[in-house]
């Protein structure tokens, strides 16, 4: 593109140079801040809280510019719209981060005290919470900050302590023993969903159990945990299994202990695995323990916190288990009692957080009752209120709803939401949301809160009505409640979404949002998982550094669709900042022929067809646009924005207006320019806001009635009346020949300043290429230019170059400009390739596909048979 006119616009876009000034711009004048009009219904997203653990990743950026691009879209829309940030504790995964850094200074948690390490807790929150503010201002996220919300808050822990009494109230909280997931590295118990399985090579151990009466007969069990044996209670057979008929009810003596237990017969046993006797362990194994409570059978723990061997374990306590795993192992070789050990791979459960392997441990914790809870959510998703995108999706989380198990709340940890329970000596147990001062029974003033924290995820569950001020009726929350959309990774829907929408409408009765939208993940350029250990980790802000907010936005998102993992790589980034670079210069030279005295309102009824062409381009690019963003296919949208400004509006339009301008004919393109450079500025606004606004910004005063900002200017629509066929196949028919022309002439190397003669044959469209004539000489560099009516029938073609287009033939000289021996191959592929589209488009429309795709997709895969037939006949003669 030449260099425009004079400007004040600098020659280069410089990102770094904009983007504070315009976000700092934005927040002065108050955009972000929603004003609550009774009568409009707002729109409303809930941000999902980053884990105070360190700073913004991909991730986050890939939510902060998803969630952004919805919220400038709805307001540009006229709409009242509220993003309202927050930040998590995050818990277990924050609490750990901290004791490494003082495992550094040679501490631990236990040397400050709880008080003290809760302080060091909260300065470690305050940094990270300031730090991911500053990070989500860079991404350009338009977040109502004085409504900024942290989990551990006076309002989202009364939310906490009033939820935890109600529940407890219904008997939907309860305390009880029950197999939790144990992490000996944290001392904490953990979730299902926090639990990392992976396939592990281990052992099958065949232990022989002697029988109590006969030791020289045995029972043979298989286990992959032979120090778990220490703490059996039972062998259990099914009561179908003819092998035991006779044995059920008698006692073993159970090795290394010398303790008797019984044979018991149970159903659930798997008569293919092992030797079909399983020991029964309840306080190590989920399945033991059912059947332990089935007949009523003790638990014996044999494990400390830190999964050393506690006294349970008799002469074995305090070694770890592993160590001890061995010793067991080589002590029943020993007694003759290790009848096989087999090789054998199976699941085994590790701490998401820290990589340790899980212990299932007979635990007193706390518990949320989910299946009644879960009810109301599975009706509120099959009953279509709420929308789940990507829909594969719903049926994921169908089932994990409809086979949910009872929820483990508490956490042995210091940081986080303290259970709101008391206990006294008299043995009360005082629930309550405000902290009581004394026993109500006893009057004692001597009682305890409990020790343990809750899950981190019960806070978050609690998150788009909290943040609004529930439990109290405050302004936000009747007007602002239930939210629009909750947009957050596929990873989450168990963790958070689910409890989302079960406790919301447990608190409100009202559902928290009415759409669900999936993003994937974020991978490298070979689709592999990012890691600090593999080094493939890509800082959001040092990209932004090199390359432009605005162009990392683009780069992760455009062309994305929901659900789908996005592959990253630098190109994708270049590509973006080569988008933001075109723009500017485009916007540069509009700007530059500018001024206020020569702006006149646009004659629709004297355009000419490259106006009208553009103009109809940009209404079918609106309609599209619209259409696509009403799906949530916001990458899509975006693609569709970067197709037409790139290849319609800069690289046909502008170069078409360059001829009329710089010729003075009449009417002037700039009316048109300026229409078409404004709207595509507002259209892209919300997938790139920086350098929108900063064009946008040069272009107002050129605007009759523009607002103080491109954020809050209408959001352009379709005007179908604009919309013009004829047009659109004209300006086609021309772009058509100059790009073929343009390819030949760097396929062959021509000088980019060497002039070349042609020949177009342009049957019926003779009449509209001729009055293109001086923009096909200088876009293809084409001199002497001949126009005919006539088809090419092929005469004294050897020493011409023929491309057959869509509706004409362009004819160009040999002599001088390529190779014959090329050309022919080239001839031969083009043929053979076109042979194939043919016969796949045959096959296509002669297949199912007719009957079951939409009626516009079937009648435009016919036209391009059509067309593609024609020119098939035109290479073959």
């Amino acid at each position: 593109m030449t260099d425009a006119p004079m400007t004040d616009l600098p020659k280069a876009y410089e990102p770094a140079q904009v983007e504070d000034k315009w976000y700092q711009f934005w927040m002065e004048r108050g955009y972000f801040k929603p004003a609550i009009d009774p009568n409009r219904k707002p729109f409303v997203i809930i941000m999902p809280p980053p884990n105070v653990t360190g700073e913004l990743h991909l991730g986050h950026a890939l939510t902060a510019t998803l969630e952004d691009i919805m919220i400038r879209w709805h307001r540009m829309k006229g709409e009242p719209t509220l993003w309202l940030p927050g930040v998590d504790h995050a818990g277990i995964a924050a609490q750990v981060v901290v004791e490494r850094a003082l495992a550094k200074e040679h501490r631990t948690k236990y040397d400050l005290g709880r008080e003290a390490f809760t302080k060091r807790m909260w300065e470690w929150a305050n940094s990270c919470r300031s730090t991911i503010r500053k990070q989500h201002m860079r991404l350009g996220a338009s977040c109502d900050w004085d409504r900024e919300v942290f989990t551990l808050d006076a309002g989202p822990s009364l939310a906490v302590r009033t939820t935890f009494k109600n529940l407890y109230d219904k008997d939907l909280i309860y305390r009880g023993e029950r197999i939790i997931n144990w992490c000996p590295r944290c001392h904490t118990a953990i979730s299902d969903l926090e639990v990392d399985h992976k396939d592990l090579s281990g052992h099958l151990w065949h232990i022989k159990y002697p029988l109590a009466d006969n030791p020289e007969k045995f029972v043979t069990v298989a286990t992959t945990r032979p120090e778990t044996m220490l703490g059996d209670v039972a062998v259990a057979v099914n009561p179908d299994d003819e092998r035991y008929k006779g044995l059920v009810g008698k006692k073993l003596m159970l090795p290394l202990m010398d303790r008797e237990i019984p044979i018991i017969a149970d159903s659930v046993v798997d008569m293919t695995f092992g030797t079909g006797a399983v020991k029964t362990t309840p306080a190590h194994d989920p399945t033991d323990f059912e059947i332990a409570q089935r007949h009523n059978l003790p638990l014996i723990n044999i494990f400390n916190d830190d999964a050393t061997l506690n006294k349970n374990a008799g002469r074995f306590a305090g070694i770890d288990r592993y160590a001890a795993r061995k010793l067991i192992a080589e002590e029943l070789a020993q007694m003759g009692l290790l009848a096989l050990v087999q090789d054998y791979t199976h699941s085994v459960g590790h701490c998401q957080r820290c990589a340790t392997v899980a212990e299932p441990i007979a635990s007193r914790q706390w518990f949320v009752k989910m299946a009644p809870l879960a009810k109301p959510a599975l009706e509120v998703v099959t009953s279509g209120q709420i929308k789940i995108l990507p829909e594969r999706f719903e049926k994921v989380y169908l089932n994990w709803m409809e086979n949910i198990r009872d929820w483990c709340i508490s956490r042995q940890l210091w940081w986080g939401h303290r259970i709101p329970v008391w206990y006294c000596k008299c043995g009360e147990v005082v629930v309550s949301v405000d902290s009581p001062t004394e026993c109500p029974a006893c009057h004692n003033k001597d009682i305890e809160q409990d020790p343990d924290v809750l899950d981190t995820w019960f806070s978050s569950g609690l998150w788009p009505h909290s943040t609004l001020g529930w439990p109290n009726q405050t302004e936000d929350l009747k007007y602002f409640y239930p939210t629009s959309v909750m947009e957050t990774g596929y990873d989450i829907l168990f963790f958070w979404v689910a409890r989302m929408i079960t406790m919301g409408l447990e608190n409100t009765g009202k559902i928290p949002f009415d759409t669900v939208y999936l993003h994937g993940l974020i991978r490298d350029e070979k689709g592999e998982k990012m890691s600090k250990v593999k080094g493939n980790v890509m800082n959001p802000l040092t990209l932004i550094d090199n390359f432009g907010t605005d162009a990392l936005r683009f780069g992760i998102t455009t062309g994305n669709s929901p659900g789908n993992d996005i592959k990253l790589s630098e190109n994708r980034l270049e590509a973006g900042r080569n988008f933001a670079n075109k723009l500017f210069n485009a916007a540069r030279f509009v700007i530059g022929f500018l001024s206020k005295s020569d702006i006149k309102p646009i004659d629709y009824t004297k355009l000419p067809v490259e106006d009208r062409w553009i103009l109809s381009r940009l209404s079918r690019t609106e309609a599209q646009v619209a259409s696509f963003m009403n799906d949530f296919q916001f990458g899509e949208a975006e693609r569709e924005l970067h197709d037409f400004i790139w290849g319609e509006f800069c690289d046909w339009y502008i170069e078409l207006a360059k001829i009329r301008l710089q010729s003075g004919s009449e009417p002037s393109p700039l009316p048109v320019l300026l229409k078409v450079l404004d709207e595509s500025l507002r259209l892209l606004h919300p997938f790139m806001p920086f350098i929108t606004e900063e064009l946008w910004q040069h272009l107002r005063q050129y605007l009759v009635g523009a607002p103080e900002s491109i954020m809050v200017a209408t959001y352009p629509t379709a005007h179908e009346a604009l919309i013009d066929p004829i047009s659109e196949e004209v300006i086609e028919g021309l772009t058509e020949v100059v790009r073929a022309i343009r390819n030949v002439r760097a396929e062959h190397k021509v000088e980019a300043g060497r002039w070349i003669t042609a020949e177009l044959h342009a049957g019926h469209n003779q009449g509209d290429l001729i009055q293109y004539r001086s923009a096909i000489e200088t876009l293809g560099r084409v001199r002497p230019l001949s126009i005919t009516a006539d088809r090419f029938k092929g005469e004294g073609d050897s020493e011409r170059l023929v491309l057959v287009l869509k509706n004409l033939e362009v004819v160009l000289p040999l002599s001088g400009m390529i190779d014959l021996e090329t050309e022919s191959k080239r001839q031969a592929t083009e043929l053979a390739e076109t042979i194939t589209q043919v016969e796949r488009l045959r096959a296509l429309l002669a297949s199912g596909f007719a009957s079951k795709a939409p009626s516009q997709v079937v009648a435009k895969e016919k036209a391009r048979l059509e067309a593609l037939e024609d020119k098939l006949r035109r290479l073959k003669t």
